[in-house]
């Protein structure tokens, strides 16, 4: 008895060859996007590379060091008593990403799942705010806070992100529409409360939206210049990185080295958020269809 064995169709091609291929007809695409990979990375490889060169070395060209040296980093460490500017952003940029993240959530559920009237136009109304300059609104947020006596503390920086943002409503309420209604349907079949609806379905299922807002509150928080000039004082105890930072290119501009070591303790924290929270992140955005 012969055994009479299934080829593979005529058409289906080896998988070298289908790879090579597919490169040919994409080689320009690939191409663009290692240039601008190369163009974005180049900063951060020059910062580094002039970070770990000793002081007498900084104004040479060549990227790899031919002493590495990390001194420069406690020097600027010490000499701009960087733990109260770190321990002073990061409290304060944590506030503003929870407020942030609990109180957009909050909003996006309601748009996305709460029918009322008129929730349509609201929602517009809320998106057209996105449009107005911050400048616009820091006169009459500096004479609210002044009013009740807030000038002077760091509650001004984090206090308006407990009222919610709008794009963080749009981001989240995107990524809540794409939650199947049904699970929502057989929690109010089982008697469950439009909060235990939120807190129990909607918040776990929404991780990688609430990953990708955490990141953007927290880099916006901790870049904040502006807000931390109006309303904190000076005194490098009280203030955040960003003022530490520029009060220290001002007093060491010469010193490359050292600035760069500065600006790189600065972009740690930030790094290593995005590190742990990239898949998240990723996923968030991919779900929520913003590109």
């Amino acid at each position: 008895m012969s055994v009479v064995t299934a080829s593979a169709p005529a058409t289906e091609l080896p998988t070298t060859a289908f790879l090579a291929r597919h490169l040919r007809e994409n080689i320009w695409f690939y191409l663009v996007l290692i240039v601008g990979g190369v163009l974005m990375v180049a900063p951060f490889v020059w910062m580094v590379s002039t970070a770990l060169k000793p002081a007498a070395d900084q104004f040479t060209r060549d990227l790899i060091p031919r002493q590495v040296t990390f001194e420069n980093f406690g020097r600027a460490w010490e000499l701009m008593e960087f733990q109260h500017l770190v321990w002073n952003s990061f409290r304060i940029a944590t506030l503003s990403t929870i407020g942030q993240v609990v109180t957009c959530s909050m909003g996006a559920f309601v748009f996305a799942i709460v029918r009322f009237r008129g929730r349509d136009l609201l929602f517009v109304l809320l998106l057209a705010t996105l449009m107005v300059p911050y400048q616009m609104t820091v006169i009459p947020q500096f004479i609210i806070f002044r009013t009740f006596g807030l000038y002077g503390t760091d509650v001004p920086l984090y206090l308006p992100s407990f009222l919610g943002g709008a794009f963080g409503v749009f981001l989240l309420r995107q990524y809540f529409r794409t939650i199947p209604i049904e699970l929502l349907e057989a929690a109010r079949l089982d008697g469950a409360s439009l909060f235990r609806i939120y807190w129990s379905i909607y918040l776990p299922l929404a991780k990688p939206a609430l990953a990708a807002l955490a990141i953007f509150a927290f880099m916006s928080s901790w870049n904040d210049l502006f807000s931390a000039l109006i309303y904190l004082p000076s005194d490098l105890e009280k203030t955040t990185l960003p003022v530490g930072l520029a009060l220290f290119q001002r007093l060491y501009r010469a010193q490359w080295a050292l600035m760069m070591a500065a600006v790189i303790i600065s972009i740690a924290p930030i790094i290593v958020a995005f590190f742990f929270a990239q898949k998240q992140f990723i996923q968030g955005f991919a779900a929520t269809g913003i590109k």
